[in-house]
Protein backbone atom coordinates (compact mmCIF):
# COMPACT_ATOMS: atom_id res chain seq x y z
CA UNK A 1 0.00 0.00 0.00
CA UNK A 2 2.91 2.40 0.96
CA UNK A 3 4.73 1.80 -2.79
CA UNK A 4 1.30 2.35 -4.57
CA UNK A 5 0.94 5.88 -3.01
CA UNK A 6 4.21 6.66 -3.17
CA UNK A 7 3.57 5.84 -7.09
CA UNK A 8 0.51 8.27 -7.16
CA UNK A 9 2.47 10.43 -5.39
CA UNK A 10 5.38 10.54 -8.02
CA UNK A 11 3.21 10.48 -10.57
CA UNK A 12 1.31 13.73 -8.90
CA UNK A 13 4.69 15.51 -8.51
CA UNK A 14 5.73 15.03 -12.35
CA UNK A 15 2.42 16.20 -13.81
CA UNK A 16 2.73 19.22 -11.63
CA UNK A 17 6.19 19.76 -12.75
CA UNK A 18 5.58 19.54 -16.34
CA UNK A 19 2.23 21.77 -16.13
CA UNK A 20 5.23 24.67 -14.43
CA UNK A 21 7.15 23.60 -17.60
CA UNK A 22 4.77 24.63 -20.27
CA UNK A 23 3.83 27.81 -18.04
CA UNK A 24 7.27 28.65 -18.11
CA UNK A 25 8.04 27.97 -21.98
CA UNK A 26 4.57 29.29 -23.36
CA UNK A 27 3.74 26.26 -25.11
CA UNK A 28 0.18 27.27 -25.42
CA UNK A 29 -2.27 30.13 -25.26
CA UNK A 30 -1.21 32.67 -22.36
CA UNK A 31 -4.12 31.78 -21.00
CA UNK A 32 -3.60 28.04 -20.92
CA UNK A 33 -0.40 28.89 -20.16
CA UNK A 34 -1.77 30.16 -16.70
CA UNK A 35 -4.09 28.43 -15.93
CA UNK A 36 -1.23 25.18 -16.13
CA UNK A 37 1.60 27.00 -14.23
CA UNK A 38 -0.58 29.25 -11.65
CA UNK A 39 -3.64 27.03 -11.06
CA UNK A 40 -3.10 23.31 -11.93
CA UNK A 41 0.16 23.10 -10.88
CA UNK A 42 -0.93 24.06 -7.41
CA UNK A 43 -3.74 21.68 -7.31
CA UNK A 44 -1.43 18.80 -8.72
CA UNK A 45 1.54 19.74 -5.44
CA UNK A 46 -1.82 19.78 -3.02
CA UNK A 47 -3.00 16.79 -4.03
CA UNK A 48 0.59 15.08 -3.50
CA UNK A 49 1.11 16.35 -0.22
CA UNK A 50 -1.69 15.43 0.74
CA UNK A 51 -1.42 11.78 -0.44
CA UNK A 52 2.47 12.20 0.74
CA UNK A 53 1.00 13.13 4.49
CA UNK A 54 0.10 9.82 6.08
CA UNK A 55 3.57 8.26 5.25
CA UNK A 56 4.97 11.09 7.36
CA UNK A 57 6.80 9.16 10.53
CA UNK A 58 5.98 12.37 12.97
CA UNK A 59 2.13 13.06 13.11
CA UNK A 60 2.15 16.50 13.94
CA UNK A 61 4.60 16.75 10.88
CA UNK A 62 1.60 14.85 9.19
CA UNK A 63 -1.00 17.32 10.05
CA UNK A 64 1.07 20.25 9.61
CA UNK A 65 1.64 18.76 5.88
CA UNK A 66 -2.15 18.43 5.24
CA UNK A 67 -2.30 21.80 6.18
CA UNK A 68 0.34 22.49 3.82
CA UNK A 69 -1.68 20.49 0.82
CA UNK A 70 -4.50 22.63 1.79
CA UNK A 71 -2.99 25.62 1.79
CA UNK A 72 -1.29 24.63 -1.61
CA UNK A 73 -5.27 24.09 -3.27
CA UNK A 74 -7.06 26.67 -1.32
CA UNK A 75 -4.20 29.37 -2.78
CA UNK A 76 -4.87 28.33 -6.45
CA UNK A 77 -8.00 28.81 -6.57
CA UNK A 78 -7.57 32.60 -4.88
CA UNK A 79 -7.08 35.37 -7.59
CA UNK A 80 -3.81 36.58 -8.46
CA UNK A 81 -4.55 39.73 -7.79
CA UNK A 82 -5.56 39.43 -4.06
CA UNK A 83 -2.75 39.71 -1.25
CA UNK A 84 -3.55 36.26 -0.16
CA UNK A 85 -2.63 34.58 -3.59
CA UNK A 86 1.10 34.09 -1.61
CA UNK A 87 -0.65 31.35 0.53
CA UNK A 88 -0.08 28.79 -2.29
CA UNK A 89 3.52 29.44 -2.30
CA UNK A 90 3.73 29.81 1.48
CA UNK A 91 1.57 26.26 1.51
CA UNK A 92 4.37 24.90 -1.51
CA UNK A 93 7.33 25.93 0.65
CA UNK A 94 6.15 24.41 3.95
CA UNK A 95 5.47 21.44 2.21
CA UNK A 96 8.43 20.79 0.61
CA UNK A 97 10.43 21.72 3.78
CA UNK A 98 7.70 19.06 6.01
CA UNK A 99 8.88 16.26 3.52
CA UNK A 100 12.76 16.99 3.27
CA UNK A 101 12.62 16.64 6.85
CA UNK A 102 10.88 13.49 6.94
CA UNK A 103 14.09 11.99 4.91
CA UNK A 104 15.95 9.37 6.44
CA UNK A 105 19.07 10.01 7.74
CA UNK A 106 20.65 7.03 7.61
CA UNK A 107 21.45 6.70 3.77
Amino acid sequence: MQNQQQSIQGILSIAALVCLAIGWFNLFSPEINHLLSRKVFYVLIGASFFIQAPLLTNKNFMYAMYAAAGICVLGAFLPDSSNLSALKTIGLLAGIILSMSNRSRNR
